[in-house]
């Protein structure tokens, strides 16, 4: 599953759910959770059901339901038992221990078994449970993180600076998220870009979270999805080169160094040049 880009989109809301479907993102992620106000969450349900149940419904239809803390959670799931999303987003989620909950949770009720995102970076517990998430790796389509309910658990000011960075907590959670995506081998998801008029920002921002090893990137307004997947898609350029890299490995299979124009390249070479070709989605 290609994830460049993954718009939210509100579930009470089948006017921009519509909308979305010619946006042009990887994923599009119906939220039941906190764009949905507390009396709008039925109507958000049957919405959100009645889309996915149509025969044209675009490819990668994710769902985030409600956090396994609240009542709400065994609503969403019930709701979409019929016709199942492609995956579903956890909220707030802790860890193995969430995983296995919620796989619990779709079996009981008669939901077949979804690939799940964690957003798991919500709690100052989570943090600490990032390292868990390689133990059930196969039941998850990525990883990614947030840097709004984190603040706010702890009472701190501010998570984000003028500029569009972070504070160096919340750098720190970020690098761990994307640390613990790669240690388990499912996609590294870059949280958003809260400031979707800011074209400039974007643009900076996404290429700094392409250039920092993320794979992918949440998005707020389908005007951001052209820009994330472009920061997301290998040049021609530097997907000729991966390939030329994994060419020549390829003929030399003996060797553990190889000279390419002038420059040496080794094995962390060869799996950098593997990782363009497979994001370019053409290998």
């Amino acid at each position: 599953m290609r994830l460049r880009s993954l718009l939210f989109v509100p579930g009470d809301r089948p006017d921009q759910m519509e909308k979305a479907r010619n946006a042009g993102a990887d994923a599009l992620i119906f939220d039941l959770e906190d764009a949905v106000a507390a009396a709008r969450k039925l109507e958000a349900r049957r919405h959100v059901a009645e889309f996915l149940a149509r025969e044209d419904r675009p490819a990668n239809v994710f769902v985030r339901i409600n956090a396994l803390s609240s009542p709400l959670v065994d609503e969403d799931l019930a709701a979409l038992a019929v016709s199942p999303p492609d995956a579903l987003v956890l909220p707030k989620a802790e860890g193995a221990a969430s995983i296995e909950d919620l796989n619990w949770r779709c079996a009981r009720h008669h939901l077949p078994p979804r690939p799940i995102l964690p957003i798991a970076t919500e709690t100052p517990l989570a943090v600490f449970k990032l390292g868990e998430y390689a133990a059930v790796a196969e039941r998850l389509c990525g990883l990614t993180w947030g840097a709004e309910d984190l603040p706010a658990a702890i009472g701190a000011a501010q998570a984000r600076l003028a500029e569009g960075g972070f504070t160096p907590p919340y750098e720190t959670v970020r690098a761990l998220t994307l640390f613990a995506a790669h240690a388990a081998g499912v996609g590294a998801i870059e949280t958003v870009y809260p400031a979707f008029r800011d074209a400039e920002g974007l643009s900076r921002y996404v290429a700094r979270a392409a250039s920092d090893g993320f794979t992918g990137m949440l998005a707020i307004h389908p005007a951001q999805v052209r820009v994330i997947n472009a920061a997301f898609t290998p040049s021609p350029e530097a997907l000729a080169q991966a390939r030329r890299v994994v060419t020549a490995f390829t003929e030399n299979p003996g060797r553990g160094v190889i000279d390419l124009d002038g420059k040496m390249f080794d094995a962390p070479h060869l799996k950098q040049a593997q990782r363009v070709i497979a994001q370019s989605g053409l290998d």
